[in-house]
């Protein structure tokens, strides 16, 4: 079956979750900058979650420009990952109301962990569906980021319970790794 029904719908559900995270952030109380220092956990934390899921939506995209169709165990791995996802307001809004206490950023963490491993399975249900000689599998390669930032995650929820800030600083900096512009698909598409 054609691609562009789960790209649509794909758009359409990161567009909800970016609205909800957005719907969290609260008007100030007061009418200078020190009304909103109070407000800069839950600031910070929208703007990683934004980034996060606009990282999400960016490789969707550029995956689902290099295949050519899809199967039902694509559009099970994509609503799976899509669900994962649709839980980032709700542990955004949790570690940034609660000050980045250690148990919101570790339950942050784990739905980071668990949207990596969903976009790893949509990977996999790609890379069957499509073989191994073909530009997405080229394109995808071993996913080295990707492994690497599966297990950072995971180390980062570890290390939370020593120090709430490793944990977040891991999140940030998997987040800054995947903003460097990633060439893989655009270079398969350019061929």
């Amino acid at each position: 079956m054609g691609k562009g029904r789960v790209e649509a719908f794909t758009d359409g559900v990161v567009a909800i979750i970016i609205t909800i995270m957005v719907l969290e952030l609260k008007v100030p109380h007061g009418e200078d900058f020190s009304a909103l220092a109070p407000l800069w956990p839950i600031f910070f934390c929208y703007v990683l979650s934004f980034i996060n899921v606009g990282l999400y939506w960016n490789n969707l995209h550029n995956m689902f420009h290099t295949v050519q169709r899809v199967d039902g165990a694509v559009l099970w791995a994509n609503l799976h990952l899509l669900f994962w996802l649709s839980l980032m307001p709700v542990t955004t809004a949790f570690m940034g109301e609660n000050h980045f206490a250690t148990v919101p950023v570790a339950v942050y963490g784990l739905d980071l962990v668990l949207c990596a491993t969903a976009y790893s399975f949509l990977v996999l249900a790609l890379r069957r569906l499509h073989g191994p000689d073909t530009a997405f599998a080229k394109a995808i390669g071993r996913d080295r980021k990707g492994r690497l930032s599966l297990a950072v995650y995971i180390a980062a929820i570890a290390l939370t319970f020593l120090s709430r800030w490793i944990g977040v600083a891991l999140y940030v900096a998997i987040a800054l790794v995947w903003l460097v512009p990633d060439t893989r698909f655009s270079r398969m598409i350019e061929k």
